[in-house]
């Protein structure tokens, strides 16, 4: 049996859908029971569990011979990264004597050491975490998502012009989340010595600019890129609706990521290019 916490997002979703096409059984991890019933109509084992509870996720682990772990994001409306290092802790908790034989992670690029970074650090606290755990554990690192531009292209296609948190002339690797979890259920069927770090990015490197430049394609007009200057970070996600604790989060890990955006080498490559998720995404807009 393969657990896949984070069912319901992008990620966790992918991974268990590629599961099940290859005849595996799967148990859903979600906090929604209306969920939980639409993975058991698709053939999964659903339970209702809240990564908050250290107790009932140990169970739910222990239901299985290899999990997926996915931190759930926090409410950006609280305190991000207060909520994310508690589920963090929660879950390294709950893996201990779990019988697990092994765990896939997800994290991603550029995760490092730090206070208000967000993902940077929550996630290098689960790296951290998991290396001091017996269970072997394979980190993917998966690049910039592909799913945050979707509110930007959407703000594109009323206005025509594309906002970007990040400087416009930025290498930024990024991947289709679907495909991270494509590639993460490869790694839950894998050997269970395959565990080096693996990064995964789409099949080429984009920046801001380029995104603009696939929305004008979409859409068949202009679409200008407006980006928020560094010292005005802040300020744009209060806008968002961001609490000041989460803006300040959200800013730092910007701020860090651009000053120093990972590369690695030898990536692992995903197929969808940044043209066809904006395809994609923009179908019916």
């Amino acid at each position: 049996m393969r657990i896949i916490m984070g069912g319901t997002g992008h990620v966790g979703s992918a991974a268990a859908d590629a599961l099940l096409r290859r005849g595996e059984p799967v148990t859903v991890l979600t906090r929604h029971a209306d969920k939980a019933a639409r993975w058991r109509a698709k053939g999964a084992q659903a339970t209702v569990v809240d990564a908050r509870d250290a107790g009932s996720l140990h169970s739910a682990f222990r239901s299985g011979r290899r999990a997926l772990v996915v931190n759930p994001p926090g409410d950006p409306a609280g305190d991000t990264d207060a909520a994310e290092h508690q589920t963090v802790e929660k879950i390294l908790a709950a893996l201990e004597d779990s019988g697990l034989e092994k765990v896939v992670a997800i994290s991603t690029y550029g995760a490092q050491p730090g206070e208000r970074i967000g993902d940077l650090g929550t996630l290098w606290g689960l790296e951290v975490g998991l290396g001091r755990l017996d269970v072997p554990a394979a980190v993917m690192r998966g690049a910039y998502y592909l799913t945050n531009w979707d509110a930007p292209l959407s703000v594109a296609g009323a206005s025509g012009v594309l906002p970007s948190m990040l400087p416009a002339d930025l290498v930024t690797p990024m991947v289709a989340p679907a495909d991270l979890g494509s590639a993460a259920a490869e790694r839950l069927l894998s050997p269970v010595d395959d565990v080096d770090l693996e990064y995964v990015e789409g099949p080429e490197r984009y920046t801001p600019a380029d995104v603009a430049s696939a929305a004008s394609d979409r859409f068949g007009r202009r679409i200008q890129l407006s980006v928020t200057p560094a010292e005005g970070l802040e300020e744009a996600f209060l806008e968002l609706g961001f609490s000041s604790a989460s803006a300040a989060s959200y800013a730092g890990m910007t701020r860090r990521t651009t000053a120093r955006t990972e590369l690695p080498d030898q990536p692992r490559r995903a197929h969808t290019s940044l043209h066809q998720y904006v395809d994609a995404a923009l179908v019916g807009r």
